[in-house]
């Protein structure tokens, strides 16, 4: 338990100092406004890919359900756009590139990869437990 808080303190501290660093340093090579600029570009071009990368993976989602398989790898490319869509309107520099990278299909890809390998893992570790629960008989 105290793990896991020092594992979000450390994200919840670290990565705003690391993006304000950025925006100071990067700020100052180009300029206040060409920052504040390039910040807005990149917040609406996220906003525009993620609502074309959510009807994808929603639509794919759906095919999956009416084919009769469980939409699990769609399921994590959804959350994976969700998480980079709410990375890319967050201000900053690093944020912008998770962001971005998480709206690609091929890099996205990776994360899914990963993703699904830590829940293997932590299946057969036993940290993980999966119960089905249905009325089907």
């Amino acid at each position: 338990m105290i793990n896991m808080l020092f594992k979000l303190f450390s994200i919840f501290l670290v990565i705003p100092i690391i993006e304000l660093y950025l925006l100071i340093k990067i700020g100052g090579v180009i300029g206040a406004l060409n920052t504040v600029l390039i910040i807005l570009i990149t917040a609406s071009m996220g906003a525009y890919l993620a609502k074309n990368q959510g009807f994808r993976v929603f639509r794919e989602i759906q095919e999956a359900m009416s084919r009769g398989y469980m939409p699990g790898n769609e399921l994590l490319h959804g959350l994976f756009v969700l998480i980079g869509s709410f990375a890319l309107l967050t201000p900053g520099f690093l944020s912008d590139i998770i962001g971005f990278s998480m709206l690609i299909p091929q890099v996205r890809e990776i994360y899914v990869r990963v993703a699904k390998e830590v829940i293997r893992k932590r299946i057969q570790n036993g940290q993980w437990q999966m119960r089905m629960y249905t009325n089907f008989r």
